[in-house]
């Protein structure tokens, strides 16, 4: 803490300021905080349980060999060193062979390197998900991509800064192209080409704002429709040899990007679209290579972009690729070591009397009425609660992981969930599904599953303890738990039903209502300035801000239920009150690098840490109360906010 500034001024640097001057960040992180701190110790303890398991010989298929041997495969830079570009070259050579615009289908459904089903790929996303409209069913969802730079408004501001990323871009393209061998004059002007193609992309896709209403993100269409829509390009092909089989419809999330892709596929040379397609290969590619593929992208991706100084060392990488492609393998050694039933039950609690708590507070919520009151309890009462890990492990039989294959394995890994996430189509949702491993130090809600999720990674020290004060606990995890919950009711959440459909269950007079106060919340942090003269976008923001507020409150509401029988006494000096905020504020505390900040700015729907903490407790009567704040102080907002 920083006892020297008042709590009613600045309740951040007070809660955290000894804490950013003892924690500088790290030469290979882009930001520090108390979660990166325990991701990065979660890190050394993945490495311990895949050095163990590439030391023990395991048979064949089990859970030890296919960890073991892919982390071992991945740590061996020697071998990886020696092959340099080679294990690319097939798929150049596939490039270099296309004969004609139509046989773009036929060579994404046979990339080595499939879409990453949420991250994206060349051109666009394919994958399953949950029908909108019908959530007890998975239906195949074609979706915006096939850009390098993280979002599309980074090819259209026009900013000094935004123009000198665009620049660097274009130099690292090109840098990646010369990689391939390519003499630096044609790389210069193939990097253009790239430049050119991915602009005219983005100017058809969404917006992050736009995306945040989910009455956007469905077009059911038939394969006739989605044809008529995206003509140039030859989607039954595609279908066909990845293998999904007729398909009765599917979900055209981002129309308009499918109708501008295919009218770039129509007016761009073919020779263009065999330059896009190297340097896509190449970027998917790069962290299987040889170092100066690593470095390269790391120099831009890691340095331009975000900040950092330093590669991270090469355990942590592999150890994140392992999590990243075998998360519930490793995720079963990982919880059977740190995350023990007692520490199952006491998160449980937590979660149970928080929902209990927000039962309470929507019975009471003056602005609602009983119609949608009831239609919200019902939502409420059907979210299931998932915490630590899955109840049944997700089935790796079929992935064949061979030691000493570094790249092979990935694109095995890669190809074995894409299949995995198709084979979904046309059949019942699976509810007991988890989207995060269980390592994952991070959490979730699903609005079409509704339950929220809480890996083992997050119920850790210090962010929780069974055995820590009860006040901080709450005011921390419990505020985590809480701001979970909340998602189910915030801008894009209350969207859906009690069975995670689409649908509007509100009377037009609360909805009306419940947007007022969330633009009370946008308005408020829309003022904030994140770094330079860059303020948030309340609008982007708004979800996560609605959660950390009404979380906040949820986790005061419980904590105040859970111990009104016991005598809470001061310790060092706080009242329980103070400890609860103090917690609060306390998981929170960060150090960002200001090319991060400029990044999550554009992309992160989350605001910065410091108005995670000042924004939320400055619209809250019981923290007034708690530090004995005065009316005209900044943590005391004149017009506060509350949605939950």
């Amino acid at each position: 803490m920083d006892p020297t500034v008042d709590p009613c001024v600045d309740f951040y640097t007070y809660s955290c300021g000894g804490w950013m001057k003892k924690n500088p960040i790290p030469p290979d992180q882009s930001s520090w905080s108390t979660y990166g701190k325990l991701e990065d110790e979660d890190r050394t303890q993945l490495r311990a349980i895949l050095e163990e398991a590439a030391k023990a010989n395991a048979a064949h298929g089990s859970i030890n060999q296919m960890i073991g041997d892919y982390y071992a495969s991945c740590m061996d830079e020697a071998a990886i060193e020696k092959l340099g570009a080679k294990p690319l070259a097939p798929e150049l050579e596939r490039i270099a062979r296309l004969k004609s615009k139509k046989d773009l289908a036929e060579f994404m459904s046979t990339t080595q390197y499939p879409p990453p089903i949420y991250r994206g790929g060349m051109l666009f996303a394919f994958r399953s998900d949950q029908d909108y409209k019908d959530s007890t069913q998975v239906i195949a969802e074609a979706d915006q991509s096939g850009l390098g730079l993280p979002d599309r408004d980074y090819y259209f501001k026009d900013d000094a800064k935004s123009v000198e990323l665009r620049k660097a871009y274009v130099a690292h393209v090109a840098k990646m192209l010369e990689l391939l061998g390519d003499k630096p004059a044609d790389a210069a002007a193939e990097a253009a080409t790239v430049m050119r193609i991915e602009t005219a992309l983005a100017k058809g896709q969404m917006t992050r704002v736009e995306r945040r209403d989910p009455q956007k993100l469905y077009h059911k269409m038939t394969v006739e429709e989605l044809e008529k829509l995206s003509p140039d390009f030859q989607w039954r092909t595609y279908f066909a040899k990845i293998g999904v089989g007729p398909l009765a419809s599917l979900n055209v999330v981002a129309p308009e990007y499918l109708r501008t892709m295919s009218a770039e596929v129509a007016s761009e040379s073919l020779a263009d679209w065999k330059t896009y397609l190297r340097w896509h290969a190449a970027h998917q590619a790069s962290n299987d290579l040889s170092a100066a593929f690593v470095k390269e992208t790391f120099h831009f991706y890691g340095t331009t972009l975000r900040g950092q100084e330093q590669l991270p060392p090469r355990w942590k990488r592999c150890s994140t690729d392992v999590d990243d492609d075998l998360g519930e393998a490793l995720g079963q050694a990982y919880v059977a070591k740190y995350f023990g039933p007692e520490a199952k039950q006491a998160a449980l609690k937590v979660v149970q009397q928080i929902e209990a708590a927000m039962q309470r507070d929507v019975q009471a919520l003056p602005w609602m009425g009983a119609a949608t009151k009831e239609q919200a309890l019902e939502k409420l009462h059907a979210i299931a609660n998932k915490i630590g890990y899955p109840d049944k492990w997700r089935d790796y039989g079929g992935l064949e992981i061979v030691r000493g294959d570094e790249i092979g394995n990935s694109q095995r890994a890669s190809w074995f969930e894409f299949r995995r996430q198709l084979n979904k189509i046309g059949k019942p949702v699976d509810r007991t599904e988890w989207g995060m491993t269980p390592p994952t130090v991070n959490a979730y809600y699903d609005p079409q599953k509704n339950d929220i999720n809480f890996p083992a990674g997050i119920l850790q020290p210090p962010l929780f303890s069974a055995k820590s004060d009860a006040a901080p606990n709450y005011g921390n995890t419990g505020a985590t738990v809480g701001h979970e919950l909340t998602h189910a009711f915030d801008d894009e959440g209350s969207q859906f039903d009690a069975r995670g459909n689409l649908r509007n269950w509100w009377t037009e007079a609360d909805r009306k209502e419940f947007e007022q106060r969330a633009q009370c919340v946008i308005d408020q942090y829309s003022g904030y300035t994140i770094v330079d003269d860059i303020k948030i976008n309340g609008k982007l923001t708004n979800g996560e801000d609605i959660a950390d507020l009404g979380g906040t409150l949820l986790a005061y509401l419980a904590w105040k239920e859970d111990t009104k029988n016991q005598k809470l006494e001061a310790m060092e000096g706080f009242t329980p009150e103070q400890r609860f905020f103090i917690g609060y504020g306390q998981s929170w505390c960060s150090n960002d690098r200001d090319e991060n900040m400029r990044l999550r700015a554009t992309v992160d729907p989350h605001s910065p840490e410091k108005y995670r903490a000042n924004g939320v407790v400055s619209n809250m009567p019981e923290f007034r109360d708690a530090f004995h704040c005065k009316a005209g102080q900044p943590m005391v907002r004149e017009k506060a906010c509350r949605v939950w």
